[in-house]
């Protein structure tokens, strides 16, 4: 079964463009999940330099781990291709560097939202969530293992990514990174 935004309380979410950082948040709110969503319209300064926003800190529990998250939208296929997974250089940098502000309670984590444009997915039916008349599927990488595997992909684009079959060993559901979230009012398709 699929879940379905239009479950959601009548409540608005922040104004977002970008339609993967949207489901995300979505997702969040109909998983309950307790999170901030970051004021994109202008970039930080911190450490003597222009730091790229995260999208969200999440945090599932009282006590546990939070999530300074960064939001990838990607297609899923992408012509050929099921598992892009490229981000910035820059991305990365700053993504490390709000980690390192935040302090130990605080991890990077980027979030491929996989918007399901073909027959197969990314994750299970279950873990599927439909917003505004797609399909995503969102799955989370730890920025430590991102970083320790990325390798250059353009270098005029300043990209990097993580082959294929290391990502799909590191990536998980984005529910199995945060931790033990209750499924329950997950709603049917």
């Amino acid at each position: 079964m699929v879940a379905k935004s239009g479950q959601i309380g009548a409540q608005p979410m922040a104004k977002r463009e970008n339609h993967y950082e949207a489901a995300f948040e979505a997702w969040l709110r109909f998983r309950k999940i307790p999170y901030l969503a970051v004021d994109e319209t202008r970039r930080s300064l911190a450490e003597g330099r222009s730091l790229k926003n995260l999208d969200f800190v999440v945090s599932p529990t009282v006590g546990s781990r939070s999530w300074l998250v960064d939001v990838k939208g990607r297609r899923f296929p992408t012509g050929r291709s099921y598992w892009k997974n490229w981000v910035t250089a820059e991305e990365l940098q700053s993504l490390a560097s709000w980690e390192a502000l935040f302090g130990d309670r605080f991890s990077g984590l980027l979030v491929f939202a996989y918007n399901v444009v073909g027959d197969l997915a990314p994750l299970p039916p279950d873990d599927l969530f439909s917003f505004r008349g797609g399909l995503y599927g969102f799955v989370g990488i730890r920025l430590d293992h991102y970083a320790s595997w990325a390798k250059p992909l353009s270098p005029r684009w300043g990209t990097v990514s993580v082959p294929t079959d290391k990502f799909l060993s590191l990536a998980q559901g984005v529910d199995v990174v945060l931790g033990d979230i209750p499924r329950a009012n997950q709603g049917a398709a």
